[in-house]
């Protein structure tokens, strides 16, 4: 099944998630719903509160940044990332170090915009899978970073809330269009100026 995914305005992305139980739902059902409604918008993540449920649970599936760009004869592919797609539930990050490095970020509820956001190298983080089964485990680079981008959703934060005061003040009619629905995306979403 393919959510609708909810754009920026909407209170429930700013609401901190809650932590959920193996009986709760349907944990696979809910991860290959997530999957496939990230796949049909063409991102490499996405968090429960993307699709309205307050529940801390995100996909990822690095892949795309994982493919040598054609047209770029220094881009090497990330072989870290060949593998990494995962589903993460009642995720807790544990450690976060290394040096801080920018890279331009974008998000599924904010479409059309990007913003260079800095964040550290390495994290260590325990969480559970559709099984149950729980792991720590530590990433670094862009898997770090993937995985930081979804975190944040369930703490409520965005990316645009690490951007430059000055490039907010440059995006503030965006996100106000946004909200009412007046942008252009190749996916279906859910606005709340807009019911």
């Amino acid at each position: 099944m393919i959510y609708p995914i909810v754009a920026y305005g909407d209170p429930i992305l700013r609401k901190p998630t809650r932590f959920i139980e193996k009986e709760d739902l349907d944990l696979k059902k809910l991860s290959d719903d997530m999957f496939e409604t990230m796949y049909s918008a063409s991102g490499v993540g996405l968090a429960a509160p993307q699709i309205g449920m307050n529940i801390r649970v995100f996909v990822v599936d690095g892949t795309p940044f994982s493919e040598k760009d054609e047209d770029d004869d220094d881009d090497e592919p990330d072989l870290s990332l060949v593998d990494f797609k995962k589903t993460f539930i009642n995720p807790e990050i544990l450690e976060e170090d290394g040096k801080e490095w920018a890279f331009e970020e974008g998000c599924l509820s904010i479409p059309g915009i990007r913003g260079d956001v800095y964040r550290p190298e390495r994290l260590k983080i325990r969480y559970r899978d559709t099984d149950w089964n729980e792991y720590i485990e530590e990433y670094t680079g862009m898997a770090a970073r993937i995985i930081q981008h979804e975190y944040d959703h369930l703490l409520g934060k965005l990316f645009v809330d690490y951007l430059p005061t000055l490039k907010k003040q440059l995006i503030k009619k965006k996100l106000a269009d946004i909200t009412k629905g007046n942008v252009d995306s190749d996916y279906r979403m859910r606005f709340p100026g807009r019911r």
